[in-house]
């Protein structure tokens, strides 16, 4: 690894190692359930296409080869939200402010996936991404000097470690349906994506449980891709595009 003067060791910016070994384990958790990893980077595809080689390519002879893909279509969300399974992970390299990631970003619930934002700069808005690996870039240069690389490569080679501790791979979500159900999974509203409208009080939604008719009475009229909450089966609020996650 090579110093390159900003942010600390090996060019890293200090305090990222938290933030590195939870994306880790989440993407572990992931792969061990069956999980394919999809990469989107508009402004910079040679940065998909980087993480999803490194991840397909095993980083120790005989160690697993992790399923991801990048995804470099013209109309990026359309092109996940037809691949994209329950359980699969989304990564994103990109700015805080492309709005191509945002809005996939935003969808990434109702379709099941794990979130992960990497990038420089100014940070995505909070709750904008499950795991946010950022760098604070004030030269404009973390895409193009090894930063970001050097940052995917750490997460890459830390995901492996975690597959040595095989005791680490049960998910939040496994270890609950072990015990009794919990509050806070027995409230909640859903993030749904409308897939067809077929009247003018009802809608079919995907949501990250599967795909659900629900009552849109309340919240008026409502269009395909459209993003809403859904409770109890209900859509209780619409969410606009320009809202946060």
């Amino acid at each position: 690894m090579v110093d390159t003067g900003v942010g600390g060791a090996a060019g890293l910016d200090a305090g990222l190692g938290e933030d590195l070994a939870r994306a880790a384990l989440a993407l572990a958790r992931r792969f061990a359930a069956g999980a394919t990893m999809w990469c989107l980077a508009p402004a910079w595809p040679e940065h998909a296409r980087h993480v999803a080689v490194e991840f397909v390519h095993p980083v120790i002879m005989g160690k697993r080869a992790l399923p991801a893909v990048s995804v470099v279509d013209p109309d990026p969300v359309a092109a996940l939200r037809a691949t994209v399974r329950a359980g699969d992970v989304l990564v994103a390299i990109s700015p805080a402010d492309d709005p191509v990631v945002q809005s996939a970003m935003r969808r990434a619930g109702a379709w099941g996936a794990t979130t992960l934002w990497i990038g420089p700069g100014r940070r995505p808005s909070v709750g904008a991404a499950d795991h946010v690996l950022w760098i604070d870039d004030v030269t404009g240069g973390a895409a193009h000097d090894g930063r970001l690389v050097l940052l995917y490569h750490v997460l890459w080679e830390l995901t492996h470690v975690c597959f040595e501790h095989p005791g680490l791979l049960a998910s939040a979500e496994e270890v609950c349906e072990l015990g009794t159900a919990c509050v806070t999974c027995a409230d909640e509203g859903l993030l749904a994506e409308v897939v067809t409208v077929p009247d003018a009080t009802a809608a079919s939604v995907r949501t990250a449980e599967g795909e659900a008719m629900v009552d849109t009475t309340i919240v008026g009229p409502v269009h395909p891709g459209d993003l809403v909450l859904v409770h109890a089966g209900s859509a209780i609020a619409l969410l606009e595009e320009a809202e946060g996650a």
